[in-house]
Parts: structure tokens; sequence; C-alpha cells
């Protein structure tokens, strides 16, 4: 071997049929969207529902991991408030899931600041943790915990109604 000569031992990376295939289904599943990407918030359509535009096309995101009051459910107002106070016109990142039964894109959303919004939604008290979606998120479970023993948000009332309930009384109570 020449002097000078360096001889790398590093491996170069390969892309094997296995991550090729990963990469290709996680763009299937969320219309596209492998990776994280950008968008301006539009819209607010409800507390967990947000529009974000992205190459002039407004998407609907389904906040990850959480399940807020429901139209002309108590504190409903409240929590679609307190997504726009956090969000309305900001440019934010989404780190994307998949999509719902609706077609909403369900991503957590990273505000400017780097915050999550569903967890700071949660531990603001405007918010339940969805057991469903996200059963392992254990940052969530301890932010609704935090919130419910201070008593914050919708946690004010003594027996407050999570979503699933509602919706499944509002259909025992419509003839």
């Amino acid at each position: 071997m020449r002097q000078g000569t360096i001889l790398s031992t590093k491996p170069k990376p390969v892309l094997s049929p296995l991550r090729i295939t990963v990469l290709l289904m996680g763009m299937l599943l969320t219309g596209g969207e492998a990776f994280p990407f950008g968008g301006q918030v539009v819209t607010i359509l409800d507390g967990g529902t947000i529009e974000v535009v992205r190459n002039g096309k407004a998407q609907r995101v389904r906040l990850n991991g959480i399940a807020c009051p429901k139209g002309g459910q108590p504190y409903s107002e409240q929590a679609k408030q307190a997504t726009s106070d956090l969000a309305f016109s900001m440019d934010v990142t989404l780190q994307v899931y998949g999509k719902d039964k609706q077609g909403r894109v369900v991503a957590d959303v990273l505000l400017p600041d780097e915050r999550n919004m569903s967890r700071t939604l949660v531990q603001q008290g405007w918010c339940w943790w969805d057991r469903k979606q996200a059963p392992g998120d254990t940052q969530l479970e301890a932010l609704e915990k935090e919130a419910r023993d201070s008593q914050r948000g919708l946690w004010s009332d003594p027996d407050p109604v999570p979503p699933w309930e509602w919706r499944k009384n509002a259909r025992v109570t419509t003839p």
C-alpha cells in the first residue's frame, strides 16, 4: 500500500428490499407522506382537528393520541379556542402516522417552538388521552393525570364525559 492512501472500512449504506418496502408502505398509507413535513395551519375545525396547507393544498389533520370534546359537548368551544391559540396561522411540522377512517392525516403536530400540540392540549386540560389510538403513550397518560389532579380545563368539572361516551349517549337519545 502506498503511503498517504487511506482505505475506508465503513460499509456503504444499502437500502435493503425490506427498507424499500417499509418506505413505500409508509408512503401508501399516508397518501405519499412518509417523512415529516411542514405547512401553515389555516383552519381549526375543532380541538383535535386542523387544516394545514402544504404545496397549495389544505390537508385535514387529526392530532395524534388525543380526544377533544365534540361540537355541542361541554368544553368543545374552549378546546377549539385552545387549539387556535396554539397553532392558528403558525408554521408547524407534522410527523405522520397514517390516515383515519374519515381520511384525515393522523399526526403529531409540532409547533414552531417544538412543543407537541397533543401533549400541550392534554397538559392544559382540554382533552383526553386517547387510550385506543395511543395505548402506550405514557407521557400523555402522565399529562392527563396531572391536569386531572390539578383540575385544569375540563377537569374542573367533577364528572366530564369523554367524547366516545358523549357520541354513544347521543345515538341512544336520538329517535
